[in-house]
């Protein structure tokens, strides 16, 4: 079926009202981590309204809606929790009630990543009205406790729903940019340990603290040395966590952590980290323990699926038929070349992608900027192009693949 760019854009800017107010209502929903559901049935309620063929939450609390029945499987996600506000003070407006003007809509989530959600939703409505999905079949995910953990959503979707489609674009924002990968990123512990005494005779004792002050400087040191990648750019390091135990204020400790925030550069994997941090002097010269974390928190559906605390990095080739319909549908639409580039942070596409190796593109409304900062905003221009994206680039890649 020939394809209608300047009908889609023109549905798509029919609709930027109802996608405005679909957006502020789930801005108005405190949805962080873990505590999801009132957003997942406002979605569900959304969906429904705009004719899904088939709405579904999953046992882990995703929701799911079905567009079509072709033979090709395509699927565009958006993760619909939020992190916290932070300070208060800091922010201008109300975080959840937040405010729009003739430009702008504001709040938590309005750029991560709740506008990509409002802008799917609406495609969906534009490709049932265009007739557009005779050749396949549109899944929209709105996944949950990504914040928390990167890509665990979508782990269980693959693994135990067994969803897998040809391949997912990720609605994260992009300031209406393609992206085609980035980094990953583990969470590593390192422990070192000693023995208390009391805090009058330390010498009768072995503090874990300063056993750890060495291996704090050589971590430093660490960071400026890691792979460089010409694409994704290069790996680093930071530690954002210390712990310590001691049996009071008057003792030597006895035990001290700290946490790492480790991102992967393409190159890199987890074992890589691992034997770097485990071959530094200080590490060896404490006995430290290195080692990544787990997640095993439940979902707002109260289902645990423990998983590694490691995200894998991932790039999608430039010449991938995936990448080159998505630059064609943006070229049909908006007459004009895309920036194609990569995001900062992480997304779902770590499971998606790096671990299932499904192909994974990015487009999303708002800028990436916005993510976690106090008087998040995101543009209803953004939201009705990428509506229109979306409603474009399946039927794209179907002609690109005949």
């Amino acid at each position: 079926m020939k394809v209608d760019f300047n009908k889609i854009l023109e549905l798509s800017k029919k609709y930027k009202k109802d996608m405005t107010k679909f957006l502020r209502d789930m801005i108005k929903i405190p949805s962080e981590s873990a505590d999801e559901e009132k957003v997942i049935l406002r979605i569900k309620e959304e969906m429904e309204k705009v004719g899904f063929d088939e709405v579904r939450i999953d046992k882990m609390g995703n929701i799911i809606g079905r567009i079509g029945h072709g033979e090709h499987l395509i699927a565009m996600d958006a993760h619909i929790d939020t992190v916290g506000i932070g300070e208060i003070k800091n922010w201008k407006f109300d975080p959840y009630e937040g405010f729009e003007d003739e430009l702008v809509i504001g709040g938590r989530g309005a750029s991560d990543q709740e506008g990509g959600m409002a802008s799917m939703v609406y495609a969906g409505k534009i490709i049932k009205e265009l007739g557009l999905d005779n050749e396949y079949t549109l899944l929209i995910t709105g996944t949950v406790q990504e914040e928390d953990c990167d890509g665990l959503c979508w782990q269980y979707l693959i693994e135990e729903e067994k969803i897998i489609p040809e391949f997912v674009v990720i609605t994260e924002p992009t300031n209406l940019n393609i992206y085609r990968g980035h980094r990953g990123r583990m969470e590593i512990k390192v422990t070192t340990s000693g023995i208390s005494c009391h805090g009058s005779a330390p010498e009768r004792g072995d503090n874990a603290i300063f056993k750890m002050a060495p291996i704090l400087i050589e971590l430093e040191q660490l960071n400026k040395r890691l792979l460089n990648n010409d694409f994704l750019g290069k790996g680093t390091l930071t530690v954002s966590e210390i712990f310590y135990s001691s049996p009071s204020r008057c003792a030597v400790a006895d035990g001290c952590s700290v946490s790492i925030d480790r991102r992967l550069t393409d190159g890199e994997t987890y074992l890589s980290a691992i034997k770097e941090i485990e071959a530094l002097e200080s590490v060896r010269k404490a006995g430290a323990v290195v080692e990544m974390y787990d997640y095993a928190r439940p979902s707002y559906l109260g289902l645990v699926y423990p998983t590694k605390s490691y995200f894998p990095t991932w790039v999608l080739p430039a010449e991938h038929v995936v990448c080159k319909a998505t630059l064609g549908a943006y070229e049909s639409l908006f007459d004009k070349q895309p920036l194609v580039d990569k995001w900062t942070f992480s997304t779902n596409a770590v499971s998606i992608m790096g671990r299932h190796n499904i192909p994974c593109i990015g487009f999303g409304p708002g800028m990436e900027e916005q993510a976690h900062a106090p008087n998040e905003i995101t543009y209803k221009e953004h939201l009705v192009k990428a509506c229109a994206m979306y409603a474009a680039i399946p039927s794209v890649y179907i002609e690109r693949i005949k």
